[in-house]
């Protein structure tokens, strides 16, 4: 039997998971996942999770069930390519014939004194949950600091908003507008939504320093008593000691197809990839699609594509709380309640078709 490990299971490995089974997977080949965690996680729905707006079970989605899947829980230490070993931190060894790593990123603090300890993250369940606790707890009139303001910082602090009012937030974006690379329509939009419900955009901010309540914006202390970072990512420090070459954010530069240029039997997904796009959920799981594809006729010995189609993506969606959103789809901007909606109906859909 051929083994084929997956390492996490976020939405790359969940599509290649729904690729395969029940029906697609070779006889001659089983499959592991190794995850932290006993459930799928929705990660693009983390910030909800920490505004207290969604309830844990809401972010949680059921693995699924195969006689050739073994489920296996733990936290990887290390992936020896040479030995072709998944590693654990107990120290169980895993062999594998063909992997494919999906182990996400967690959060880039771009060597900013005093951000890795006294910021909160939604970068994974565990941290979104004690950001919650933190947050819930804040007694009214609290200043909240989110550090920010991509696509997670901006749902993050409209979804507090909307779970908090007697919060002031303070959302501080590096650039001039929100989502410069965007239509000043959409920006506008957004930055309008954050005007009416009083949630305050710091632009052309340049954290220097994080202190347990303080700021340092330049020269300015602001006084906080939480602070939130959604500034940036990388991989996983387990990615990041990959062998191989990697790019500016260190992610894992691959082939073609997908794998390490010099192991065509190491695959990378997702957030740790190196791929002409930034990191997000559907990127994940296009490229597990061709991934899938690649594996199968590996398996066959059948041979490959002289060129893989270039990867395509729809667009993508935002949040503005429960009734509002905004999206930019065909290259077309579409904005209000219409826009949250597209995004509720693709979160169900989402969840009926892996759960």
């Amino acid at each position: 039997m051929k083994h084929l490990v997956l390492l996490g299971g976020g939405y790359g490995n969940m599509r290649v998971l729904l690729r395969l089974l029940p029906d697609k997977l070779p006889e001659d080949v089983k499959i592991t996942l190794i995850d932290r965690t006993p459930y799928h996680c929705l990660k693009t729905e983390y910030y909800a999770l920490a505004a207290g707006t969604a309830s844990d079970q809401e972010v949680r989605v059921s693995f699924p069930e195969h006689e050739r899947l073994e489920l296996k829980y733990g936290t990887v230490a290390k992936i020896d390519t040479e030995q072709s070993l998944v590693i654990l931190e107990d120290n169980t060894e895993v062999p594998y014939d063909d992997l494919v790593v999906g182990l996400g990123c967690e959060d880039k603090y771009h060597n900013v004194p005093g951000a890795d300890e006294h910021t909160y993250s939604i970068q994974s369940i565990q941290r979104s949950r004690a950001t919650y606790e933190r947050l819930s707890n804040l007694p009214s009139g609290s200043v909240v600091g989110v550090v920010g303001a991509g696509l997670s910082g901006i749902e993050l602090a409209s979804e507090l908003r909307e779970s908090r009012e007697d919060l002031n937030i303070k959302l501080f974006d590096r650039g001039e507008r929100i989502l410069p690379a965007f239509p000043q329509r959409l920006s506008n939009y957004v930055q309008k939504w954050f005007d009416a419900n009083n949630v305050e955009v710091v632009s052309n901010s340049n954290i220097t320093k994080v202190e347990p309540t303080m700021l340092y914006n330049h020269e300015e202390q602001i006084p906080v008593d939480v602070c939130v970072w959604t500034a940036g990512i990388q991989p996983v420090k387990v990615v990041r000691d990959l062998p191989g070459e990697k790019d500016s954010s260190n992610r894992v530069v691959l082939s073609q197809y997908h794998n390490l240029p010099d192991n065509e039997h190491v695959y990378v997904v997702g957030d740790c990839a190196s791929l002409p796009f930034a990191p997000s959920a559907q990127l994940a799981e296009e490229q597990a699609e061709q991934i899938v594809k690649v594996l199968l006729a590996r398996w066959k010995n059948e041979d490959l594509p002289e060129q893989m189609p270039k990867i395509k993506l729809k667009g993508f969606m935002g949040s503005l709380g429960k009734k509002q959103g905004f999206a930019y789809l065909a290259d077309r901007t579409v904005t209000g309640r219409i826009a949250r909606l597209l995004k509720s109906g693709v979160l169900w859909m989402y969840k009926y078709h892996n759960g």
